[in-house]
């Protein structure tokens, strides 16, 4: 490693978080002479707004479960000449905590279950249903914002995927059906819930938790933040696996299932078609036929 890898930029922000340390990097690792080691990236103009959105969406989970995921350390953009921007305009840089982790076990799951249920989903918004800027769920862009019911907050959030998909003709009957989901299925199931605002992660499958390797505690990132219904953070986890049963269970211990209990299962449903959804925007495929399915069985139980 190399500190000549470093862009000055980088460099200078990592010597204001740490002063008379020196560094060495393959970005995205940093490693510092003090033994810590950081995770440092830098995008392109167009990146903006996403660094923006995890940076936030990292800070509000940090504040409500601290510890749980990589800690932010320095946010901002730089302009051609690797100078802070003066206006706002140029490429985004993020540095946060490096963490070394390995896949979630059951003992990691049940903890991890724990901390969302007791700090992360008990971490509640005065401002509504939303965020305060977009986050971004893979490459999906939420435009977020604020609602006074959960139910238009996720009216918005579904009815935004159909909008990306209106124009591709081979998704014509799945949007139609898509629209029936919006009139029926989300004023039907959500409408009546008696919630609060939680802060979720967004983006809760496998492939974004771990098992920190220093600590063995539960490690969460990449997230696509929002305040919404609590349960709509365990859909992704139900469709790709790979997060033990143990999250589930210790989850529910200590935050019980919302009432109608007997809806449980439809809303989890409800909330997974957003995610086929996205990745039918994200990568087409056998998605979209998921997708369907999920509107059809819906469809079919509320009317």
């Amino acid at each position: 490693m190399d500190r000549s890898n470093i862009p000055s930029f980088i460099l200078h922000h990592l010597q204001i978080i740490e002063p008379g340390s020196t560094f060495t990097a393959s970005l995205p690792r940093v490693q510092s002479s003090s033994g810590h080691r950081f995770f440092a990236k830098v995008g392109s103009t167009s990146d903006r707004e996403q660094y923006v959105g995890e940076a936030e969406s990292l800070r509000a989970m940090d504040a409500a479960a601290p510890g749980l995921v990589p800690r932010v350390m320095a946010l901002g953009v730089v302009d051609k000449s690797g100078r802070d921007s003066a206006d706002g305009e140029g490429r985004p840089f993020f540095i946060s905590e490096y963490k070394d982790f390995t896949p979630l076990t059951e003992a990691s799951g049940a903890a991890l279950g724990k901390r969302l249920a007791l700090e992360l989903h008990r971490s509640k918004s005065v401002k509504g249903y939303g965020f305060d800027v977009p986050t971004f769920c893979g490459a999906t862009r939420l435009k977020n914002g604020w609602y006074d019911t959960w139910e238009k907050c996720f009216d918005a959030l579904i009815g935004d995927l159909l909008a990306m998909l209106q124009p591709r003709t081979a998704y014509s009957e799945l949007c139609m059906k898509g629209e029936l989901v919006r009139q029926r299925v989300i004023p039907a199931l959500l409408g009546p819930l008696k919630i609060e605002p939680a802060l979720l992660h967004g983006d809760l499958w496998s492939g974004n938790t771990g098992t920190d390797t220093t600590t063995a505690e539960p490690v969460i990132f990449d997230p696509s933040s929002y305040y919404g219904h609590n349960e709509a953070d365990l859909a992704i986890a139900r469709i790709f696996g790979g997060i033990p049963q143990s999250f589930f269970t210790t989850y529910h211990q200590h935050f019980p299932k919302t009432e109608p209990v007997e809806q449980y299962e439809l809303r989890g449903d409800l909330y997974e078609l957003f995610h086929y959804l996205n990745h039918t925007v994200l990568f087409g495929g056998g998605y979209s036929g998921s997708a369907l399915g999920k509107m059809e069985g819906l469809l079919k139980a509320v009317t």
